[in-house]
């Protein structure tokens, strides 16, 4: 792809991923739940939350499950084990017989990680739509971003988004769980810039105590602000802050009406630059908002479908 095509997709999304809800395969009261929650997409989750002695039965259950439930607009991806680990291969079978819309990959520090499940999936015709993404959760995945998002955005690749993982990224750092995230911020920003220069869109890392509305509102008001297009959730709970954080104000779509209609008048045709109200708004501020209000129509077009 070039750097024109990834710049125009990553500015024109086809999808929402403003709440993206993290449920264990192993778990089937949660499974049943997941086709009536109001997330954007539902990572299926095959690595951590699933024991060691669990991980057929999980592959098991979740297969049944995708074959068996509609999950309408939600989208689906598949958290597999890592390449190095004896599960991998059997993940990867699932994830080919499943198909669902993405798998993500843990703990990616190489671009040649990516590149590796690329050569797998494209091995099968089934799976030519199937997209890949990368959680970025540790120091060396966060000083390799910009490389694994360059080389994830070539033509023949699948890199579709980064999710950022905090939990190991603390562990390795030692910088602790405090509110505010203040000594994380730097990482998390390269991961965003890595993610905005190659076309990616960029998913925030969880919020660990799901009883703590609050600080989740305000820790995805900061995500929203540092440019991540939504969050890795634990709990149903928190689907509704992040789709309000993640999606447009109200105040935001009036200005993006006013934005656009006024580059729509004849009169402003062929100028970069024009006068709204007393300030200067160039034409690539019309871009922003037309991008916003493509947002709002996807969100207006889901509210009557399950």
């Amino acid at each position: 792809m070039t750097s024109e095509a990834s710049s125009f997709r990553a500015h024109h999304p086809s999808r929402l991923r403003r709440s993206v809800l993290t449920v264990p395969a192993i778990n089937d009261r949660a499974l049943e739940k997941v086709a009536g929650l109001d997330c954007d997409a539902v990572i299926f989750d095959l690595e951590d939350s699933v024991a060691e002695d669990r991980k057929q039965d999980a592959r098991r259950k979740l297969l049944e499950f995708l074959d068996n439930t509609d999950l309408g607009h939600r989208e689906r991806i598949i958290r597999i084990n890592a390449s190095g680990t004896p599960h991998y291969r059997e993940d990867m079978s699932l994830v080919l017989a499943a198909l669902p819309d993405a798998v993500l990959l843990p703990k990616v520090e190489e671009p040649v990680t990516v590149q590796d499940v690329a050569d797998l999936l494209g091995e099968s015709d089934a799976a030519e739509g199937l997209r890949i993404w990368a959680m970025i959760e540790t120091p060396r995945g966060v000083l390799n971003a910009a490389a694994i998002a360059s080389s994830g955005r070539t033509s023949d690749s699948r890199l579709d988004a980064f999710v950022v993982g905090l939990n190991d990224l603390r562990k390795a750092t030692g910088i602790p769980a405090a509110p505010g995230r203040t000594y994380l911020v730097p990482y998390l920003m390269q991961v965003v810039l890595a993610a905005r220069a190659y076309g990616l869109d960029v998913i925030d890392s969880v919020s660990n105590d799901f009883r703590d509305i609050q600080a989740f509102s305000e820790e995805c008001g900061q995500g929203r602000a540092m440019g991540f297009d939504g969050k890795m959730l634990i709990h149903p709970a928190q689907i509704e802050p992040a789709n309000r954080h993640f999606g447009p104000s109200d105040a935001a779509i009036a200005e993006a009406r006013l934005v656009v209609d006024a580059f729509s008048d004849p009169a402003h045709a062929g100028l970069n630059v024009i006068n709204i109200d007393g300030r200067m708004i160039e034409r690539l501020h019309a871009e922003e908002a037309a991008r916003l209000l493509a947002k709002v129509a996807l969100i207006t077009a889901r509210k009557d479908k399950p």
